[in-house]
């Protein structure tokens, strides 16, 4: 088959975009409002988009709390979701108001970080610290503003729970991360194997 989604529909049950680009990381992004409430969310429209120096991005379909308060405070904290706190994660993916703290919702310890404000998870094998450096507006080639924004953050701090680093390399499947496939489906991260580049 073959669709061109600026004109013409896609005829399947489901918008089979999301299920095109997989599997997609999960950026659980924790934040504080300028009033101090703290904010909670998982957004799989996320990666790493630079090495060195490191910086991370998500994406926000529509100026959602999480959003708000990056741009507020100019901080904020990507945790790793994993196997073990998938039902955390979900918990904090409900729609909320901005007074709700997501981390008492989902029953989750928040741990200080060492150089932005807002709180990490504190079961997450891995936080990344980050701060704001962008946000980016998408427009189409015709003009049309895209519903969602491109965050970008600059990478300050990495936390990385000692458990999982095994003879000086983080171990995937200690780590178990959660990755995000298309509709509602998601996938465990916990069998890796190694492949040499050509030289």
């Amino acid at each position: 088959m073959f669709y061109d989604p600026r004109s013409e529909p896609h005829g399947l049950a489901h918008n089979p975009w999301t299920a095109l680009v997989v599997p997609r990381p999960i950026g659980w992004v924790s934040t504080l409002s300028d009033s101090g409430d703290a904010n909670l969310a998982p957004y799989s429209f996320f990666n790493a988009v630079s090495g060195n120096p490191p910086f991370v991005m998500f994406s926000s379909a529509g100026r959602k709390d999480t959003q708000r308060n990056a741009e507020t405070t100019g901080e904020f904290v990507v945790n790793m979701a994993t196997a073990e706190l998938m039902g955390a994660m979900n918990a904090s993916s409900a729609v909320l108001g901005p007074e709700v703290d997501e981390f008492s919702l989902a029953g989750l310890e928040k741990a200080q970080c060492h150089n932005v404000s807002a709180p990490r998870v504190s079961a997450s094998p891995v936080a990344i610290e980050c701060v704001l450096n962008q946000v980016v507006t998408m427009t189409t080639r015709n003009g049309t503003r895209a519903a969602s924004q491109v965050i970008i953050g600059e990478v300050v701090g990495i936390h990385i729970a000692d458990e999982v680093i095994v003879d000086g390399v983080l171990d995937i499947r200690k780590m178990r991360p959660l990755s995000r496939l298309g509709y509602m489906d998601y996938s465990v991260i916990d069998e890796v194997f190694a492949m040499d580049r050509p030289s």
